[in-house]
């Protein structure tokens, strides 16, 4: 039997530095960043600059009050991030912003920045898909070659694979995205939106002792997990539950906060560990590659490692600078695509909500 031909890929090394200012704002995250590709292959990270739009505890952000945050912060984050990096606007090849998926306000908010940006100083524009965004940061930083990503956010659940210059969907949830599930529990029982509502969740659930019986609810490739959020936001109506925890006048067949976080998220982290299991099953890789904000949940990559360790294979991971949405990741991607002679035309700067991973052609790779 032949051995498998290694293909060339078709992104040349560049003949001189390339620099690239990189917008994000599709959510509540605004941020900046510039990356540089050297001639020699390198890539350097020069600043990586983010500024959060935190609500009161018990409320979620608004499309509006969002995007009159990025508005408020825009300069000053990419006066930030030029400042640390000791370059100015002249120095950049191409500016790149989120051009979908997210929320539509604060998505126009930025690329209204990127476009001013662009006329200014003569810089051509590219947009980005945020999800591949976040991959392509995640295998710059980790080194993954050809892995199973799950790609888990406040906005996107999905399990992905590279294939003939398409990042393809295997497996997705079928309702809400599993931050979404986190952050709208969290407002339930009332727990501090700062730092995030999802790691204040992850650290209620190191607390928890009691494992409730939640729907499992895997469809195939695929998940749901309204019902899940659904269950246990029932628990809190229920005549054991203890919203202020545990007394001494109190049996052993109470319910905690703490008990709901911890039960949420080991039954909704099963169910993406199976669904990523059979991705990398059925293609038959032996990495994984977790992106998004609810990567950082060290849980999460816990029981992904058991996983794959079990199937002889290894699981990546990038912290809290590159997991949750940043400005670099765009800038990593939207580099990627200027480098193979990809611009955005001025006309088609507009930003679209519903942008699909599979939609992008991966031009960038073999």
């Amino acid at each position: 039997m032949p051995g498998r031909v290694k293909k060339r890929s078709p992104l040349k090394a560049p003949e001189r530095p390339y620099i690239a200012l990189g917008l994000e704002g599709s959510a509540n995250k605004l941020g900046a960043g510039i990356i540089k590709h050297s001639p020699d292959n390198s890539t350097i990270v020069l600043s990586n600059i983010r500024h959060t739009y935190i609500t009161p505890p018990g409320e979620g952000f608004l499309p509006r009050d969002t995007a009159q945050h990025h508005r408020e912060w825009a300069l000053s984050v990419i006066n930030d991030a030029l400042s640390k990096a000791g370059i100015s606007l002249h120095d950049i090849d191409c500016i790149c912003f989120t051009k979908g998926p997210g929320m539509g306000a604060p998505l126009v908010s930025v690329a209204l920045v990127a476009r001013t940006l662009s006329l200014l100083y003569n810089k051509p524009l590219v947009g980005v898909n945020h999800c591949v965004g976040h991959i392509e940061m995640g295998r710059q930083v980790t080194g993954a070659q050809n892995p199973v990503v799950l790609y888990v956010s406040g906005g996107n659940t999905q399990v992905i694979a590279y294939s003939q210059q398409c990042y393809r969907i295997f497996g997705e949830t079928l309702d809400i995205a599993v931050g979404n599930c986190l952050d709208r529990f969290a407002r339930v029982i009332n727990l501090s939106n700062d730092p995030s509502p999802g790691y204040n969740i992850e650290q209620e659930a190191k607390k928890g002792t009691r494992l409730l019986p939640l729907p499992y609810t895997t469809k195939g490739m695929d998940i749901s997990l309204s019902g899940i959020l659904t269950s246990t936001e029932a628990y809190t109506f229920d005549r054991r539950f203890r919203p202020g925890g545990a007394s001494a006048e109190d049996g052993e067949d109470i319910i905690t906060p703490q008990d709901l976080c911890f039960s949420l998220q080991e039954t909704v982290f099963a169910m993406l560990v199976e669904i990523t299991e059979r991705a990398m099953a059925h293609i038959g890789s032996k990495e994984v590659l977790i992106v998004g904000g609810v990567g950082c949940n060290e849980r999460l990559q816990e029981m992904m490692g058991v996983m794959a360790r079990e199937r002889g294979g290894n699981v990546f991971a990038t912290d809290e600078r590159f997991c949750i949405d940043n400005g670099i990741m765009i800038a990593q991607a939207g580099l990627l695509s200027y480098r193979m002679g990809l611009e955005t035309p001025l006309a088609k700067s507009t930003c679209t909500q519903r942008f699909r991973t599979d939609q992008v052609h991966v031009a960038w790779r073999a």
